[in-house]
């Protein structure tokens, strides 16, 4: 007539998950039954993850020669959950399992003042339904506030039409003998009958009007408890199974002698409902089909207490949720420090730390240790520390990832508008000088040297300054096609450009030489064939760049802990060093052509201002290639822009400058007289 006991331990497990407690103390009896209990809900802890503090057993029955060595069994008991770092204990057995209980925080009471007390207010008890919370006449000065806010599974009950009348009108029997019933009179009114064997310590007589409604809960519940509540079932369960097989001896007109075990076939699978409006419900195996209540012992200053229900062990309910709990029902134990009370065995890891286990320990007993660089803990407890995705960092506290920001070189920040005012700035000064230039078109200064040269030149030192624009701003899939391979062009054709004007200027010493064959070739030949000859070059490496393995947009994930890089992936790197080093070697042609015509007789001594920018532009170039390998992201695209500017701006500045000063500031060299005259000088 009780529920399955397997039921309760379940609920024992959900009950600890509920609250978060890991870390618990078991109490229960020193007999067969204590040892089924621990066989059974240890391993379903274990397999939770929950810790037993410490198991201790309840010897109910102490047989000791002296009350020292009484005293001193208890002492030592209570020392384990009394002491213990675990504040949820759960205490099986029967009614004799709390008073040795109530005994140990007692007698500890006694020789340690104050200790017990303060200790076993901050536990929560969780008793199961076997066990009442009963003293003897000898507790009646015991403290019954130490189990205030104990949770407990109780067996159902419901109170019953014309119980509580029956318990405040009746008497002790004065008729006839009733051993049990005068016993419990004498036991809990502290009285005697006459010529009772059992005379009370203060020689009072019991006079049959004592009320058990006067007496406190320790000693006589008022309500129907659990057990009663089975024992009316039973009544009713044995009524309904003897009329079951009343009915069927009537249909089979037999009348035999049923034996008592009988019964049971008449039971199994059958339901009836009794006089509180209950339908009691037997399974297949003539089992109650039947929960648990969860009830909370609220005690009042008189020693007296009551049971609230604030849960409900459902056998039916949907699997691991067989448990309800209203929390905001509970009263907890005044001398808890937290609501509801913490039970663990070492603070919790705060995320940005993950459990570490401790040597010789339980498993809930660990240390917390930091996460590694690069990871992170989001939640208590962890057992490991987890790495954030690619598009993520972890925070300072390694609490949380957060996402990455894309990273270019944007013409919104204070670098890109910088580089992108000196373009500007650049590509204004070289229009200026392209307009002198026509300006002057007609003037010596300008027809030396191949002015058509300069001209393309010009525009291509223009297009050198315009292509740095490309590398400013978001990658896209068009912007990258044409990054490398537009520099790598242009700038190819400009080098080339000043190569064809540093031979125009040794092909026209040559062939000022009587019987030259250079005079056959000089002219605007020459010139276009070394520049389209050595711009096809690099157009070809470019073109087979673009074929193979072209540049694409790219995300750079890993370079950058707070960054996502986005750049444009070269695709084949060795064909961006040969359109680089390409480039590199029409360079080094032109310085060493230039410098060697340094010296060479010249008006205007343009040999010597090439040498001079193609030194500069050498330099900026070989200083880059170092940088560029050291450097990602957008620093990485501000040292390339920044290459671009410089280089163009030194053949600009070199080549241009001079000429530019003598056409504004001194005007009287640029004529045909000074021109003879130097070159007859």
């Amino acid at each position: 007539m009780v529920p399955n006991e397997g039921l309760q331990y379940v609920g024992i497990v959900q009950l600890l998950l509920h609250f978060g407690w890991k870390w618990v103390g078991l109490i229960t009896t020193d007999d067969q039954a204590g040892e089924h209990f621990l066989r059974a809900l240890e391993p379903m802890l274990s397999e939770h993850e929950i810790c037993s503090a410490f198991t201790e057993r309840a010897a109910t029955k102490i047989h000791r020669d002296s009350a020292a060595d009484i005293m001193e069994n208890f002492y030592t008991n209570s020392s384990a959950f009394l002491e213990s770092k675990s504040n949820a204990i759960i205490v099986h057995g029967e009614t004799a399992c709390i008073i040795w209980l109530a005994t140990a925080i007692w007698l500890r009471s006694l020789t340690d003042l104050g200790y017990a007390e303060g200790s076993s207010g901050g536990k929560v008890w969780i008793t199961t339904a076997q066990i009442d919370f009963t003293f003897t006449s000898a507790q009646t000065s015991w403290d019954i506030e130490i189990f205030h806010g104990a949770l407990s599974f109780t067996i159902h009950s419901n109170e019953l039409t014309g119980f509580q009348t029956f318990l405040q009108t009746v008497k002790p029997p004065w008729t006839h003998r009733d051993g049990f019933f005068k016993n419990f009179w004498e036991e809990v009114f502290g009285c005697s009958f006459p010529n009772s064997r059992r005379p009370a310590d203060n020689n009072e007589l019991c006079t049959g009007e004592e009320k058990l409604e006067n007496l406190p809960a320790t000693f006589f519940e008022m309500k129907m408890i659990g057990h009663s509540y089975s024992i009316y079932n039973i009544v009713y369960a044995m009524a309904n199974a003897l009329h079951l097989m009343d009915m069927k001896n009537r249909k089979t007109r037999e009348r035999r002698n049923m034996e008592p075990w009988q019964l049971h076939l008449f039971l199994c699978g059958k339901s009836f409902n009794n006089s509180a409006g209950d339908e009691i419900v037997f399974n297949s195996y003539g089992e109650l089909a039947s929960g648990f209540d969860i009830t909370n012992l609220v005690t009042f200053p008189n020693n007296s207490y009551a049971r609230s229900k604030i849960g409900r062990l459902d056998p039916l309910g949907p699997p691991r949720k067989e448990l309800t709990i209203y929390e905001d029902r509970i009263a907890w134990h005044k001398g808890l420090n937290h609501v509801p009370p913490v039970s663990i065995c070492n603070d919790h890891c705060k995320p940005g730390y993950s459990r570490k286990k401790k040597e010789g320990e339980k498993f809930c007993c660990y240390d917390c240790a930091p996460c590694p660089d690069g990871k992170i803990s989001n939640q208590e407890d962890m057992e490991s520390c987890v790495a954030c995705p690619e598009d993520h960092y972890p925070s300072s506290s390694q609490d949380q990832c957060i996402p990455k920001t894309p990273d270019f070189l944007s013409l919104a920040e204070p670098l890109g508008i910088l580089l992108t005012c000196l373009a500007i700035f650049f590509l204004l000064i070289t229009a200026l000088v392209l307009g002198i230039f026509i300006e002057h078109q007609k003037t010596p200064i300008v027809k030396a040297n191949n002015r058509d040269l300069t001209y393309v030149l010009l525009a291509l030192l223009l297009l050198c300054f315009t292509c740095s624009f490309l590398f400013i701003g978001q990658p896209s899939k068009l912007t990258c096609l044409f990054q490398q391979t537009m520099f790598g062009i242009i700038f190819s054709a400009a080098v080339s450009c000043i190569l064809a004007k540093t031979v125009t200027v040794v092909a026209a010493f040559m062939a000022s030489k009587p019987g030259n064959l250079f005079r056959k070739w000089m002219g605007r030949r020459m010139a276009y064939s070394i520049i389209i000859s050595c711009s096809l070059v690099q157009v070809g490496l470019c073109a087979l760049w673009l074929s193979t393995s072209p540049p694409f947009p790219d995300l750079d994930m890993v370079s950058s802990t707070e960054n996502i890089i986005v750049k444009c992936n070269e695709g084949s790197v060795a064909m961006f060093y040969c359109v680089l080093g390409y480039m590199g070697f029409l360079a080094t042609v032109s310085f060493m052509v230039a410098f060697l015509a340094r010296k060479l007789p010249d008006t205007f001594n343009e040999a010597k201002f090439i040498t001079f920018s193609m030194l500069i532009f050498c330099s900026v170039w070989l200083s880059f290639v170092p940088s560029y390998l050291s450097t990602k992201g957008k620093g990485m695209v501000a040292m390339e822009i920044f290459s671009i500017l410089a280089s163009s701006a030194g053949l600009l500045s070199c080549i241009f400058f001079p000429k530019c000063y003598i056409i504004i500031f001194r005007p009287e060299l640029n004529s045909r007289e000074q021109l003879v005259r130097r070159k007859a000088l």
